[in-house]
Formats: structure tokens, C-alpha cells, sequence
């Protein structure tokens, strides 16, 4: 194990490297890295970490969601109201329904394997998404209407909405009807998981300031307190929905409501935890990715994205109307909702372990989505964000 460690830190940091200079996300490097070092290629990823793949790339999701958190002012999602609310469900559901009537066109597949496809590749990714926006809201460029936390907020939200959706559809295929008591289950959770959050963040700050602490420990104690909310998620989802990960999202962000100077110190120390958990995610992100099948089906994959991503662009415009937001705000914002990693590598493989024939097929095409649209929606991000929005001179962001 420690030798793999070795390989994935040095070679991961050393392509990321060569990406940067390249002016392309560093996280591409990591990807490849992942690929190369993986079971598919030289088999040098110790087979005890790829058992924990997906704990570890949970806990880098948890690491970039208490720091969106840390970040996020409430006040200023509340400016953007409507949109941050349509932008949790209408891209994911625009880009589903295209996937789902051209699935079958162009891989012979049924209509409900391509509604299952959709799913899979439908949620944006807050790994790929969440770090920029920080960015952006450090730097100021966009804060003043809201557009980093509308972005954040709206990551967050759709990935558990198609997680409900791709559970009802692998259902229907094992014979159960569509559960629509599923689909309420939705706004349930993201209620449950604010109110967890704020309630836990309350308590904390009480505590942070009554007892003193280094700010070490109390990195430690939100670490902790977001590993169980993930884990109560999971323990209670037969009888009570939860979003765990909007309750950390809503965590860091009462800190940041309630004791600002504190959540500004933290969000500097965690900002130093991602470089590791970053590295982490998208190598075993890549390890995960077999490219034996990428030949047979990557050209029909690749036509299949761009048609899905063109399709929820159209989405993101329908949020946007009727804001205030100017053509280059509302492109950028279209930009940035591109990048797929996360869920696409959690879930992926699922439709293949239950025997669904164009399991292999939705695996792959999971696989294609990540290479394309990760570095794509990253690269855009970076590339235009000073071009397309304004920047709040003298102004970190923070209010």
C-alpha cells in the first residue's frame, strides 16, 4: 500500500504539473495518472486502496463541501431566489430526457437503459465545480449577483435529485414500478439536511466559543461531524430521507453566518487538506476507468455527450430568465455546470453489477463523460471566468 501511495502522490502531482503548464486542469494529469497506475493498465494501485476507492473519494467530496460551506453566504443566495432552485432539477432533468431519446439511437439500446444512462451521467460534479467557485468567490469576480453560490448550491442539489431518479429507474428494470413517493422524497431531504446542518453549525459555534481550541481541532471536529451526517444519511434512508451532503454544505455555512472571522481561518486550512483529498479523488477517479472498452463505443459516447451537454446549456438558460444576470454572466454559468466526475464514478458501474445489459455500455459512457467534461467544464471555467464576469473591486467576496 505504501508504495502505491508513493506512485499516486508523485505521479499525480508530477502530471498535474505538466497539465498546468499546459494551461489545462491539473486534475486531467490526475485522471491519467489514475488510468495509467490502475488495474486496466499497469496494475500498480494496491488492490486494499481500490477496495476503499469510494470511502476516499467521499471523503474528498466532504472536504470541498465544508469548504464551499465556509464560504457560502446565505444572504447572497438568497438575492438569487428562483434560480438557485430550478437550477437543482432543470439541467439534470433536460439532459436526461436527451439522453434518453438519443440512448437508443445510437446504441441500440432500450429506452429505459437510456433513461438509466441518463442518470448516471446527468449530475454535474461539486469536486470539479466547488473549487473554482471558491475562486471565484475569494477573487470577487461575480459575487455581487450571486453567481459562484448559485452554481455551488445547484452542484449540490442535483446530484442527490438524479441519485433518486437512478435508483426509481434500475428498479423499474428489476421489475418494481417507478417509485414517485421517491421523487417527494427529494425536497424531504434537502429540508432535513439544512435543518441538520444549521442546528449542528449552531451548536458547534456555541461551542467553539465557549471552550477554547486550536483551530487544528476544530478542523478535526467538522471533519468528524460531517462524517456523520454522510453516515446517518446512509443508516436512515429506508425510513427518513437525508441529504448529508447538503447538511456539511449547511454546516460550514452557519459557521460562517455566525462566527465569519473563524469560518475565514478555517477555510484557509482546509483550502491546504484538498490539495491531497483533490489528488486522491481523481486518481482513483481514473483507476476506475477501463479503457478496453472505450474503443468500441467512444465515438458514439463522445456524439451522445455533446448532444446531453447541449441540452442542459438550453436548461441552465431556462433558469436563467428573468434575472439580472447579462449574456456573459448567464454563458459563464452555462460553462461551469458542464463537468461530470463524482457520481458519475460512484454509480457508474452499478447498472453493470446488477446484470442490466447495457451495463458495460452505461459504464463506459460514465467513463467518456468524465474524460470530456471534466477538463472541458474546468479549462472553461478557468479560461473565461475574468472575461465574463464582473469583478467587485476592493472586495474578497466576503461581506
Amino acid at each position: 500500500m505504501l508504495l502505491s501511495l508513493t506512485l499516486i502522490l508523485f505521479c499525480g502531482f508530477a502530471l498535474g504539473g505538466i497539465m498546468q503548464k499546459l494551461k489545462l486542469p491539473a486534475l486531467l494529469g490526475m485522471m491519467i495518472t489514475g488510468i495509467i497506475l490502475g488495474p486496466f493498465v499497469l496494475n500498480l494501485i494496491d488492490a486494499s486502496i481500490l477496495e476503499i476507492s469510494a470511502d476516499l473519494r467521499q471523503i474528498a467530496l466532504i472536504v470541498i463541501l465544508i469548504r464551499a460551506g465556509l464560504a457560502l453566504d446565505l444572504k447572497d443566495l438568497k438575492k438569487v431566489g428562483r434560480p438557485a432552485v430550478l437550477m437543482c432539477f432543470v439541467p439534470a432533468t433536460i439532459e436526461m430526457a436527451a439522453v434518453t431519446i438519443f440512448g437508443p439511437l445510437l446504441f441500440g439500446i432500450s429506452y429505459l437503459e437510456a433513461a438509466i444512462m441518463g442518470a448516471v451521467l446527468a449530475a454535474v460534479s461539486p469536486a470539479v465545480v466547488v473549487p473554482r467557485m471558491l475562486n471565484l468567490i475569494k477573487n470577487g469576480y461575480g459575487v455581487k449577483k450571486g453567481i459562484p453560490q448559485l452554481i455551488m448550491a445547484g452542484a449540490s442539489v442535483d446530484d442527490v435529485y438524479v441519485i433518486v431518479l437512478f435508483t426509481s429507474f434500475t428498479g423499474m428494470y428489476q421489475g418494481q414500478a417507478f417509485n414517485t413517493a421517491g421523487l417527494l422524497k427529494v425536497p424531504v431531504s434537502i429540508v432535513l439536511g439544512l435543518a441538520l446542518g444549521i442546528l449542528c453549525g449552531l451548536i458547534i459555534v456555541g461551542l467553539f466559543r465557549k471552550i477554547h481550541m486550536r483551530d487544528t481541532v476544530k478542523i478535526l471536529i467538522l471533519m468528524g461531524a460531517a462524517f456523520l451526517f454522510v453516515s446517518l444519511e446512509t443508516a436512515i434512508k429506508e425510513a427518513v430521507p437525508l441529504s448529508g451532503l447538503l447538511a456539511v454544505m449547511a454546516l460550514g455555512g452557519t459557521i460562517y453566518r455566525q462566527y465569519g472571522n473563524l469560518a475565514k481561518r478555517l477555510s484557509v486550512k482546509y483550502e491546504k487538506v484538498w490539495i491531497g483529498a483533490e489528488l486522491l479523488l481523481f486518481v482513483l477517479v481514473g483507476a476506475a476507468v477501463d479503457i478496453r472498452s472505450l474503443a468500441s463505443v467512444g465515438t458514439a459516447a463522445a456524439a451522445l455527450i455533446a448532444l446531453a451537454l447541449a441540452f442542459r446549456m438550453v436548461g441552465v438558460a431556462l433558469c436563467l430568465v428573468k434575472t439580472k444576470l447579462n449574456r456573459k454572466e448567464r454563458l459563464f454559468t452555462a460553462i461551469s455546470y458542464l463537468p461530470k466526475a463524482t457520481v458519475q464514478a460512484a454509480i457508474g458501474g452499478i447498472p453493470l453489477a446488477l446484470g442490466i445489459p447495457a451495463g458495460n455500455t452505461i459504464l463506459t459512457v460514465a467513463v467518456v463523460a468524465i474524460l470530456i467534461t471534466a477538463p472541458v467544464g474546468a479549462f472553461g471555467a478557468d479560461l473565461t471566468y475574468k472575461k465574463l464576469l464582473e469583478k467587485n473591486d476592493g472586495d474578497d467576496g466576503r461581506k
